[in-house]
């Protein structure tokens, strides 16, 4: 039990309190000053030259102490003490033994010259009755720390330097203790909190990852299957996705040792720190196995080896790799440890450090779909008070490619929002304006735009309005208002996408025509355009380019893509040539024309559907769905959105759950009548055997 003690206590040091010895210091500086500067002014008075010959000639002087050559002290006589005159001297100074003093002093322009002064006062005087006088030399306390402050401060900088530099491990620069390790231990007396009960929307990679912590628990049930096992998992997704959160609920729920620290924690300006840091984490790992190590953001330290390194440097990051690589799974590597790690970049990653055997599993982490996002609402709505008219379908189904973060983000600027306007609780309106703020930005009401500029932009939204209500494969309109919004947007339009991961050349075609109508809007109407399709321009031109470079959905480039997966962002080579590249350029900017001319022909021919809402947005500013089916009337098509997809699924499913409550109610029913019945019916057994 001792020896275990005495490991944490090595593995966890106590962080060293800063700053009290300086203190310390400062307060005996103080002290001792203090002391001197009140002991001489209060047992050493000053007096004239002229007053000191008066207690001469009174022959009240025993002794006198010339000091520095320059300073004068006096010592009364016992005689002296007890006149009047003096008897607040007399209660004030502290005796030693029977004599007191010094009493007295006065300034002297030099030694010599008192000395001549006091033998022409005693000229008269006998020799024995003369008053002796003594030469000292002395030192005071503004002198020695003249001579010797800077050595007593020299060494105190050295002492506070010393001892930050051999101090505690942990954060705080310390060169000697530089190449410890920075990861912080979670065991049984610090525990994390989260479990797996706190993420949702992640099923299948909590199953993936509950899986280390079953055999962690329970190693037998896979020892006797003669399973193994994984040395190492690494989690992959895109930002706010809920990687560190699984890694949080792992610390939680195992009951093992959790190391967790990020890959910039290897870093450092010195040569050979990081390899010396993984090998002191892997050491401490060792001592505490079984255990999980979590290394979040590893692509600081794991990227592939030589990329964008000079020739001939010594690239420290691939040092402290190749030390990471050895520990992982290297010649002496010993079982028991397990590493977790957490990136949004995999291709950038070594492929060494990917390979099998150092990290068995890739746990994909993606955004949830439809019924994730349900599930991870569920999760943040817990501590905020709803309203009745607050749906959670609704709101899992408005918000497509939300990731967790971002949900945790509406979910909180709701409840701001709310208590903003002074509610007892959180309505669907405050979630509709919390998802407007995150998505399109704040809302800027004072912003001052000219009647003439509101009208265009009234124009171009409409046109993206008309443009999307006509075309099949577009995305149905939610929402669309002309309230700046963000920092440049005038106007703000919502979109419903549906939840797929295959896109069809028609479906991206009128994706682009749809995001075109804007700026055809604004052609057909004015016979002029702004600028206030830049972002629309922007979004075009990068989708062609998929089409054409990428998806190979061009008939002149053909089934050719040249996108590369694991190009860098130091690669400057086309894969191709100048002419393939000029015929690139030519048909992109083709397709980019069809969309936007297709966009022109089907608001001309929908004009006065334009004009009905480019009005209705000018007077109520804000528009919704139900608004435009008032206006232009329903879409001409029988698909449904994905938003009907899934409450009607809902729906069906409730009302099938509800039917089969209701059969199995009948049948129940049915069958207890049906008992009645029999007894009633059955005459009375005539005796045992009949029965």
């Amino acid at each position: 039990m001792s020896e275990n003690n005495n490991k944490k206590n090595q593995l966890n040091p106590k962080a060293p309190q800063r700053g009290y010895q300086g203190w310390i210091i400062i307060a005996l500086i103080a002290t001792i000053l203090g002391i001197t500067y009140l002991t001489k002014s209060s047992s050493v008075r000053e007096i004239s030259q002229n007053k000191f010959e008066k207690m001469v000639a009174d022959k009240e002087v025993a002794r006198v102490l010339i000091i520095n050559d320059n300073t004068v002290e006096i010592t009364l006589t016992p005689d002296a003490l007890k006149l009047d005159k003096y008897k607040v001297l007399n209660q004030e100074n502290t005796y030693l033994g029977s004599e007191a003093g010094p009493h007295y002093q006065f300034r002297v322009t030099s030694g010599e010259t008192f000395k001549k002064d006091l033998e022409k006062l005693q000229a008269d005087v006998p020799d024995n009755e003369r008053i002796d006088y003594k030469i000292e030399t002395r030192g005071d306390w503004t002198q020695f720390l003249g001579s010797w402050g800077v050595i007593i401060l020299m060494f105190v900088v050295m002492y506070f330097l010393f001892g930050r530099m051999s101090g505690g491990v942990g954060p705080g620069g310390q060169i000697f203790n530089i190449g410890r390790s920075r990861a912080t231990l979670f065991d049984a007396e610090n525990k994390v909190k989260i479990t797996f009960n706190d993420v949702a929307g992640l099923d299948e990679a909590k199953e993936e990852i509950k899986e280390i912590v079953d055999y962690l628990k329970s190693q037998d049930k896979f020892k006797k299957l003669g399973a193994k096992i994984p040395k190492g998992a690494l989690l992959v997704g895109p930002p706010g996705t809920g990687k560190t959160l699984l890694a949080k609920a792992v610390a939680g729920e195992a009951a093992v040792p959790f190391f967790s620290l990020s890959g910039s924690d290897f870093v450092e300006m010195f040569v050979g720190v990081g390899a010396a840091r993984v090998r002191d984490l892997f050491k401490q790992a060792k001592e505490k196995a079984p255990c999980i190590i979590f290394i979040d953001e590893i692509d600081a330290v794991g990227r592939s080896r030589g990329r964008g390194a000079m020739p001939g440097a010594n690239d420290e990051r691939e040092n402290t790799l190749n030390s990471l690589l050895v520990e992982m799974d290297g010649f002496a590597t010993d079982s028991g440890i397990i590493i977790l790690a957490a990136t949004n970049r995999p291709d950038v990653l070594d492929p060494a450090l990917l390979r099998p055997g150092r990290f068995d599993r890739q746990i994909s982490v993606d955004k949830p779909d439809v019924i994730g996002r349900e599930a991870i609402f569920k999760v943040h709505l817990q501590p905020l008070k709803l309203n009745a008219d607050v749906d959670v379908q609704k709101l899992a189904a408005q918000t497509p490619g939300f990731a967790g973060a971002e949900i945790a983000n509406v979910c909180n600027e709701a409840a701001l929002i709310a208590a903003r306007r002074d509610r007892d609780s959180v309505t669907m309106q405050d979630f509709q304006d919390a998802m407007d703020r995150v998505i399109g930005g704040l809302e800027k009401k004072n912003k001052l735009i000219s009647p003439d500029e509101k009208e265009i932009v009234a124009f171009h939204e409409a046109g993206h309005a008309v443009a999307g209500w006509y075309l099949e494969h577009a995305d149905p309109l939610v929402k669309v208002t002309i309230v700046p919004r963000g920092v440049a947007a005038l106007g703000y339009a919502q979109y419903l996408p549906r939840e797929q991961y295959l896109y069809r050349t028609e479906q991206l075609f009128d994706e682009m025509c749809m995001t075109l109508g804007g700026r055809a809007a604004e052609d057909l109407v004015y016979g002029k355009v702004s600028t206030g399709a830049l972002s629309d321009l922007e979004r075009v031109t990068k989708v062609a380019y998929s089409m054409v470079t990428m998806y190979g959905m061009n008939d002149r480039i053909g089934n050719v893509s040249y996108y590369d997966s694991k190009q860098t962002e130091y690669s400057f080579t086309k894969p191709y040539s100048e002419a393939t590249s000029e015929a690139i350029d030519i048909e992109v900017r083709k397709l980019i024309d069809q969309a936007y001319q297709f966009a022109k022909n089907l608001l001309s021919e929908k004009r006065e559907e334009l004009d009905k809402i480019a009005r209705e947005l000018l007077e109520k500013e804000i528009l919704f769905q139900g608004d435009l089916e008032r206006l232009i009337g329903k879409r001409p098509f029988e698909k449904e959105t994905s938003y009907q997809a899934y409450v009607n699924r809902r729906s069906h499913e409730e009302e099938v759950i509800h039917n089969e409550v209701v059969k199995q109610q009948a049948k129940g029913d049915t069958q207890e009548n049906s008992q009645d019945e029999a007894v009633e019916d059955s005459p009375a057994p005539a005796d045992e055997k009949n029965v």
